[in-house]
């Protein structure tokens, strides 16, 4: 009983493990591995819920321990990502001289890219995010805001796209300041905002209860097969898209 019990939590944990292996490769600029293992991660964060329902044994510690995990996967990780990327815009993300525990060689091997640092606001943005989720007991069976998992995959999409689709005017995009800045800020802005969203939960699989979700995972799919990577930032515009017109539908 008490390993029943257990299972979800471990499936958690392999989310977290996840995220530690995105955020050692992110640091280490290899940010379509880091990529790779968020998309695991969200896998993980998926099935411990499903496996939490399933088996009957929800709990308390199961909602904080998801949430901690998330902070990492789907809140440090796209922050990295993101500091990268601007970075890379901007200037060299800094270093430390190996080998030295030295604090003066440590600070004087610096080499700050300032406005970089803006991409942590995205973590920053998804700790509140989760925080607040946790004690909102309006987001049940839906979401207020963008939920950091879906964030997470429009922030990493862009080193997918960047690595795999090597169209001009896709890598003269993604590699505008102004855009990159623009994409964060929108982010933080996502996250916490008073905008209802449809939760992807399945109640029954009748057509009439769940026609928003059908419709989504059909055009999903679609966008997908002809877009490749660049689908992912266009599937979270649908997403939130559908979300308000449903929502207007419903009025």
């Amino acid at each position: 009983m008490w390993i029943k019990k257990q299972i979800p939590n471990i499936i958690t944990l392999l989310n977290l493990f996840s995220g530690c292996l995105a955020v050692v490769f992110a640091v280490e600029g290899f940010l379509v591995v880091a990529a790779f293992f968020v998309i695991l991660g969200i896998g993980f964060d998926f099935f411990d819920g499903l496996a939490a329902r399933v088996l009957k044994v929800q709990s308390e510690l199961g909602v904080q321990l998801d949430s901690l995990a998330d902070m990492v996967t789907s809140g440090l990780v796209p922050g990295i990502i993101m500091y990268q990327l601007l970075s890379r815009v901007f200037g060299k993300p800094f270093y430390v001289l190996p080998n030295t525990w030295d604090s003066e060689q440590i600070f004087a091997s610096f080499d700050w890219s300032y406005i970089s640092l803006v991409g942590f606001l995205i973590t920053l943005a998804s700790a509140y995010r989760l925080a607040k989720f946790n004690i909102d007991t309006r987001q049940t069976t839906s979401f207020i805001g963008l939920p950091t998992p879906a964030n997470t995959l429009m922030i990493i999409s862009l080193p997918l796209i960047l690595s795999f689709q090597h169209e001009l005017w896709i890598s003269t995009l993604l590699l505008n300041k102004w855009f990159l800045l623009g994409i964060t800020l929108l982010s933080c802005y996502l996250l916490n905002a008073e905008i209802p969203l449809f939760g992807l939960k399945f109640k029954n699989w009748g057509f009439a209860d769940n026609k928003i979700r059908y419709i989504f995972l059909l055009l999903s799919v679609i966008l997908i097969v002809i877009l490749k990577f660049l689908a992912i930032p266009l599937i979270i515009l649908l997403y939130i898209v559908l979300s308000v017109f449903f929502k207007e539908k419903q009025a």
